[in-house]
């Protein structure tokens, strides 16, 4: 169309916001969970902001309103409906509807395609931690781990991630107990107690060498330099204790499960120790 003769044309006028998202943060920004004050994502393609939006709703278990929702992706709640209704569309296990809330269900993966470099990085240095100063079978899991994701990257990233030079150096060695169990397939164990939340019996021998069996309802295992230490419910106590794994001396598994659930122990302990989820 053309102007009419002797008026002034007016300069086209940019998105209302258009500037404030501008500068705002990269796509990798955190996000922070719905509240007062709300993390904003800048201007981005519709494909990015999709999973973007994916990402955001898996970091809640609860349903989340599409206001709130929307003012974290930084679009309209027209947008936010929009964009929810297309996932939707697509296969996410999104439930919900205006005015009531969203929620993404389990079974809905996504693809390992979007990470950022720094994520990279992380996945890199977490593997590899793992793989050195984790017990036989938990290593080989993660180098696992990181080669499936490895598989299906874009040539670049992948580079990226193989050639990474975050390292982890060694951990100094301490003194292990004559009669400890064996390392490796007393983690396992452990492992699986918690995973299964069974109780398990335990002989423990303290710093004064003193030996003493233990009903325990295992909960968290926590790693650190020199010693790995299982956190769990005592029967013998009626309480939470920490046990260094290295001083197990035999452990058996119960086929009992024990009556709390592992979340609710581990967010007591949490609470009592003044630890913030990680």
């Amino acid at each position: 169309m053309f102007s009419s003769p002797g008026r002034p044309k007016m300069k086209k006028r940019p998105p209302r916001g258009a500037a404030d998202h501008a500068k705002r943060g990269s796509v990798g920004a955190m996000f922070s969970s719905p509240g007062p004050h709300h993390v904003r994502i800048s201007n981005m393609s519709r494909t990015t902001r999709l999973l973007d939006l994916l990402q955001l709703l898996r970091s809640h278990r609860h349903p989340v309103s599409g206001a709130d929702l929307a003012a974290t992706m930084g679009v309209s709640l027209r947008t936010l409906y929009r964009d929810v209704a297309t996932l939707q569309g697509q296969g996410a296990l999104i439930e919900g509807e205006p005015g009531i809330g969203y929620v993404l269900k389990p079974g809905f993966t996504l693809p390992p395609l979007m990470f950022t470099l720094d994520e990279l990085e992380a996945l890199a240095l977490g593997s590899r931690w793992v793989a050195r100063r984790a017990d036989v079978p938990l290593g080989n899991a993660a180098r696992g781990a990181l080669a499936k994701i490895s598989a299906v990257l874009p040539a670049e990233l992948r580079h990226e991630l193989e050639s990474n030079a975050l390292l982890v150096g060694p951990a100094t060695a301490i003194p292990i107990p004559a009669d400890a169990a064996s390392a490796d397939a007393l983690m396992v164990q452990l492992r699986e107690a918690i995973r299964d939340e069974r109780k398990a019996t335990i002989t423990y021998c303290d710093l004064k060498s003193r030996e003493s069996q233990r009903v325990v309802w295992p909960f968290a295992i926590g790693f650190f330099d020199q010693v790995e230490v299982l956190v769990g419910w005592c029967e013998t106590r009626e309480d939470i204790r920490t046990f260094r794994i290295d001083r197990i001396t035999s452990l058996a598994l119960s086929g009992t499960r024990y009556p709390r659930r592992r979340q609710a122990l581990l967010k007591e302990w949490r609470a009592r120790e003044g630890i913030q989820p990680q």
